[in-house]
């Protein structure tokens, strides 16, 4: 054999060799830029949080970001494991994100985001007003205040009215709960505040209990939104006595937290933006969740039974923002929103900027 071919023969399988280690390398550094995000969701995987945080990772491939959810049951835990670094990202409800940013997690406040005209609830001026909030966080001016520490809010879009369900609709006004034992999420002590304030028992719960304490009879009445009716079967506690009041204690966010320093620069802002485009779809599956509830629940309040609950509502929210646990920036932001849809509301003919000093 000439010196060449041999040379040839020797220079090849290296070449495949190299060719080999290359491609390994590119897998490897393919895996490693995947970047995890952990998602809850009442229904698991089949559920539409899920489904839109799939949407979500196949959109963000244009910011050059390759997104992995795994999904939670238990957003207790999937909150947790971001916290311990097992995620990069996290999608809950606003009660257990408000850890990372207290001002975005204000949107989620007792009765701070519902309009009321005339004795009853105007529930498509209370999304809107949802609805421009989440335009005033999404806005790059508003980038530093979405930030605390490397923690960055990532997104907002609402999970639907969280309406009182109760086991006698009998239970239809402030004084009438009196006594009554109220559910209260074991990690959201303004409901249990607020509960106290009306002479009500706060009893604790969390999302994997409450359907069942409700069913059976460990609690008189629960606060959620529509999308919770099926998976927890709440059509058992209320059986033929109970009702859905059509009077919003607030209407629950879904937010998504970041750890900045796993994503891009300027990957947040894209983020918030992409989600603020996706209002109109998650409003669309909370009004087809409303409708999938029987009619005969449904109860419209006492018409002078509305204006006591809107009172405490407003009662409590000051005095909760005032015992630290609601941020009172977020509270005058979202005040100043709602009376530029409201301004006939009592509230907003003095300074309609400000709800709590």
């Amino acid at each position: 054999m000439s010196l060449t071919h041999r040379a040839a023969s020797c220079i090849k399988p290296l070449a495949l060799a190299a060719s080999a280690l290359i491609a390994s390398t590119a897998l490897t550094t393919a895996v490693q830029a995947k970047t995890l995000v952990c998602v809850w969701d009442v229904a698991g995987k089949t559920g539409d949080v899920y489904a839109q945080a799939t949407d979500y990772a196949i959109s963000m491939q244009k910011q050059k970001v390759d997104i992995e959810l795994k999904g939670y049951i238990d957003e207790r835990v999937a909150v947790e494991d971001f916290r311990a670094g097992q995620c990069d990202g996290v999608i809950s409800t606003a009660f257990r994100t408000r850890q990372f940013n207290s001002l975005a997690g204000s949107i989620d406040s007792i009765g701070s985001t519902t309009i009321v005209r005339n004795g009853k609830v105007d529930i498509d001026a209370s999304y809107e007003v949802v609805r421009k909030v989440i335009q005033v966080f999404a806005d790059p001016k508003a980038n530093k205040l979405m930030s605390e520490g490397n923690y960055e809010i990532a997104g907002i879009f609402p999970l639907g009215a969280a309406y009182p369900m109760v086991r006698d609709r009998k239970m239809n006004s402030v004084e009438s709960l009196s006594g009554k034992k109220i559910a209260a999420f074991d990690y959201d002590k303004a409901q249990g505040l607020m509960i106290q304030r009306i002479g009500a028992q706060p009893v604790s719960v969390d999302v994997t209990n409450i359907g069942p304490k409700f069913n059976n009879g460990n609690v008189d009445m629960v606060t959620l939104p529509a999308v919770a009716f099926k998976p927890f079967e709440l059509h058992k506690g209320l059986g033929k006595t109970g009702g859905i009041g059509r009077l919003p204690i607030m209407i629950p966010t879904v937010q998504m937290v970041i750890n900045k320093t796993k994503f891009p620069e300027g990957f947040g802002q894209a983020s918030r933006e992409y989600w603020l485009t996706k209002f109109d779809h998650a409003l669309k599956l909370i009004k087809a969740a409303e409708a999938g509830i029987p009619d005969q629940y449904w109860q419209d309040l006492p018409i002078e039974a509305v204006p006591k609950y809107v009172v405490m509502f407003r009662e409590s929210r000051i005095e909760i923002a005032k015992q630290g646990l609601y941020n009172k920036q977020g509270l005058n932001i979202i005040k100043r929103v709602r009376c530029s849809i409201n301004r006939a509301d009592a509230e907003c003919a003095g300074n309609a900027n400000v709800e709590v000093e």
